[in-house]
């Protein structure tokens, strides 16, 4: 996505359409509702996108490219075709050739010009036969078999390395059965070099085997480039093409799976892949547990198990029968009502006064803090994406369920209804982002206060602006959905109206959350840099 692109994903199953408008006589509007209100407040209904400041197009046009296994064949059957025909080589010569060098084009060429004979040999393309075929209707012994056969029941490379057909066969079956190392197949005699080429695979071996040997190809110009990826989504097949020099790697599929083109993850804009992969390892690491207990807890003297006391005396039982005081760790033994008696202990205030506990007490104090600024930011980055997977619940059951309802109910098409499901998008977006400010600003220092104070004022508006819209779009829809069974006609006209002033302030709410989460991520990738020209 371009950084000033709106937060609302325009895959959207509403087909874009014109304005439209309602007439006074398609709507009765009650005479107890003043109608210059309802002409310059509410105007007609609209879905455009002059509305949005700074808005980009689609981002899926210019940033990236998604493609279909129809579209990845037609481009690497291009690419052989360029190659084949520049260098006057078989297809599966080329093949060989572009699959060596990764299906790059330009890499592949000017390696050929520049030392043919090297390239050759590196990739297994011989120019003059290893063995001499013997041109004879004699009966030939199988490398591999030692059976006679008779000449044209032999096949080899251009090596020259005759062997039967059927020893053939088996073996290109089997490295197809192995894996995509098939790929890079070399002739079976094991001194041999020579690359074995598709040309050969269709000629020897079972229907099955060439599909398969065919999809391990498609894969491979997929995997083996740099400028193209599959996307990870469960059981998708489609692969996306990103713009050399995009600034974002978010990308949308064209199966809604959302993800970063750069590390595979979910999307995670506007933190970068590093800051993803540390709070993962922190949301799992064995780290917090440890100092959870060292923070909630303290060791018996005798056996170090950490104990937690959360309520009762100072006189402590570890399960190791030790008994022991709980703010002096002394053996109880020595404790008695001149020490203070069961919940006090002068023989802890008296070493504290002295200054004994002053660093285990900072430590411990420095462990609980990190425990409430992780659990702070923790809960709210879970709370947040709960909240977005109930939002695409809600989009999938406004597409299948209450569209249909408004259109029926108010004589509407699915286009004019579009900015209801481009709010629904709006949140689902927003709640994306809104996640991952949380991860960014567990790890914002908080030594950098300026930066401190823009972030919460920039967090702060974008989370109460989708607040609003998560608000409009959920409850106050559901006015309009209720069952009314009245057939009055005054009833339906302030339905009507009511449901055209939602429909005004969706569509500004939708625009305003829009631009503040730009505002909100264009800030956070540029490094809140803002603070240099404002006082926060």
């Amino acid at each position: 996505m371009g950084a000033d692109n709106e937060y609302l994903s325009s895959d959207s199953d509403v087909e874009e359409g014109g304005d439209f408008e309602f007439s006074d006589d398609d709507l009765d509007v009650p005479d107890d509702v003043d109608e210059t209100l309802y002409d310059d407040e509410c105007g007609d209904f609209e879905r455009s996108d002059d509305d949005s400041d700074g808005s980009v197009d689609d981002p899926r046009e210019k940033v990236f490219t998604v493609l279909t296994e129809e579209d990845i064949g037609k481009r690497q059957e291009e690419d052989i075709t360029q190659v084949f025909a520049g260098l006057s080589i078989g297809r599966a010569s080329a093949t060989i050739l572009l699959r060596h060098y990764n299906w790059e084009v330009n890499k592949a060429l000017d390696s050929w010009f520049a030392d043919e004979e090297k390239v050759r040999k590196d990739v297994g393309l011989l120019e003059e036969q290893v063995v001499p075929i013997q041109d004879t209707e004699n009966v030939i012994d199988c490398r591999t078999c030692f059976d006679k056969f008779p000449r044209d029941g032999m096949r080899a490379t251009a090596c020259g390395h005759l062997f039967c057909k059927l020893c053939w066969t088996k073996y290109v079956s089997i490295k197809i059965d192995d894996g995509p190392g098939c790929l890079t197949m070399r002739c079976p005699e094991p001194s041999c070099a020579a690359a074995v080429g598709q040309d050969m695979v269709n000629e020897l071996v079972s229907d099955k085997h060439k599909e398969k040997y065919s999809r391990y190809l498609l894969r491979s110009y997929v995997e083996d480039q740099k400028k193209l990826k599959w996307c990870p989504g469960p059981g998708c097949e489609y692969a996306v093409s990103l713009v050399a020099g995009s600034s974002s790697y978010d990308v949308i599929c064209s199966s809604d799976h959302s993800f970063c083109w750069n590390c595979l993850d979910d999307a995670h804009r506007p933190v970068d892949c590093g800051t993803v992969g540390k709070w993962a390892l922190m949301n799992t690491n064995e780290s917090e547990n440890i100092t959870w207990i060292f923070a909630n807890s303290k060791s018996c003297p005798k056996c170090k198990v950490p104990i937690q006391k959360n309520e009762g005396c100072m006189h402590m039982t570890c399960s190791c029968k030790f008994e022991f005081c709980w703010l002096c760790l002394g053996d109880w033994s020595t404790h008695a009502e001149g020490t203070g008696g069961s919940f006090a202990c002068n023989i802890y205030e008296k070493a504290k006064a002295e200054g004994a506990y002053d660093e285990e007490e900072k430590t411990k104090q420095e462990a609980k803090d990190f425990l409430d600024r992780y659990a702070f930011f923790y809960e709210r980055f879970v709370e947040n994406q709960k909240s977005r997977l109930k939002a695409i619940e809600s989009l999938k059951k406004m597409l299948s369920e209450d569209l249909a309802k408004l259109i029926d109910r108010y004589a509407l098409s699915e286009m004019e209804l579009g900015v209801i499901t481009d709010a629904w998008r709006q949140i689902i977006e927003c709640r994306r982002v809104l996640k991952w400010t949380y991860a960014y600003g567990y790890y914002l220092p908080d030594s950098e206060h300026a930066k401190q104070n823009l972030f919460g004022h920039l967090q702060g508006e974008a989370e109460s602006g989708l607040e609003r819209l998560h608000q409009c779009a959920e409850q106050e829809l559901q006015i309009y959905l209720k069952e009314d069974d009245s057939d009055d006609l005054h009833q339906l006209s302030t339905s009507l109206y009511g449901f055209k002033v939602f429909h005004t302030k969706l569509l500004g709410l939708t625009k305003v959350t829009g631009n503040y989460f730009g505002n909100l991520v264009r800030a956070l990738e540029n490094g809140l840099s803002d603070v240099n020209s404002q006082e926060w």
